[in-house]
């Protein structure tokens, strides 16, 4: 039976506040503002498209929700779309254009910060993305200078717990894999098709290629996905428990949290 997934927290959402109440907040001395950034994009037969942006929101919302009895801050809507023209050619996603999407993400950092938020965090879900929050970044930086603008990818934060909890060999965290599969089984066990999750390793010709969610080297090419995988796939979901899920989204909020303490402080008067 399929349940339904709410992307609002009562307390943390900027979607569940009067307008006067995100006023408040955003005034207040070393306000943040948090925007989830993920995609629509397909993930292998057993992961619902929407994975990315699920997975980045519930990040931001239980690593905010931490730290909202400390410090002003507030979670936007994600943003859900993002960019992944190489997974067009399988079905099931809904990219734009890079300048587009840098267009939203300036207009919706311009209509945040007018709230009177003293920062903004992109927190990052897809990494199809990277190079779009660090552009994000420094545009909204360069454009709101009485602003801190920071970007971070949520899975980056856990690398060294990675090692300690996979369970699969390198390659295996990479996309709809044992990473993201762990995590889903945790967050939203309901849309996952748990008879439907082949190992697919990635086979990259190039030593400098990537092969890992967390562990990839520093090489960019350019393929469609279906040079990579039959199921659109890449890595082990096979080897994903929703114990290792839970030990990765907990230790990420934690270090999300503790960030959005640090960007607090460090833009209070």
């Amino acid at each position: 039976m399929i349940h339904s997934t709410p992307m609002l927290d009562r307390e943390v959402s900027f979607g569940a506040q009067t307008a006067s109440a995100i006023s408040a907040i955003g005034a207040t001395d070393g306000s943040v503002l948090v925007v989830p950034v993920g995609s629509t994009e397909q993930h292998g037969k057993h992961l619902p498209v929407m994975t990315d942006t699920l997975l980045a929101n519930s990040v931001a919302i239980e690593g905010t929700k931490r730290v909202v009895d400390e410090i002003p801050v507030l979670v936007a809507p994600p943003v859900w779309t993002g960019y992944s023209p190489h997974h067009l050619s399988l079905g099931g996603t809904l990219t734009a254009d890079f300048e587009t999407l840098l267009d939203v993400l300036r207009d919706v950092a311009d209509a945040g910060l007018a709230n009177g938020f003293d920062a903004l965090v992109l927190v990052n879900g897809h990494g199809g993305n990277t190079p779009l929050i660090d552009a994000a970044v420094s545009e909204i930086g360069h454009e709101h200078p009485e602003a801190e603008v920071l970007g971070l990818t949520y899975f980056e934060l856990v690398t060294e717990l990675v090692d300690e909890v996979r369970e699969s060999d390198s390659g295996g965290m990479a996309h709809g894999g044992e990473f993201e599969t762990s995590v889903m089984l945790h967050r939203y066990p309901e849309l996952v098709d748990t008879d439907e999750m082949p190992a697919a390793y990635l086979e990259e010709c190039y030593d400098l290629g990537d092969d890992d969610l967390v562990a990839g080297g520093p090489l960019s090419v350019y393929r469609p996905f279906e040079q990579y995988s039959d199921s659109g796939a890449i890595g082990d979901p096979s080897v994903a428990e929703e114990d290792t899920g839970k030990r990765l989204f907990d230790a990420t909020t934690e270090a999300l949290a503790e960030f959005l303490v640090e960007v607090h402080e460090k833009n209070s008067d």
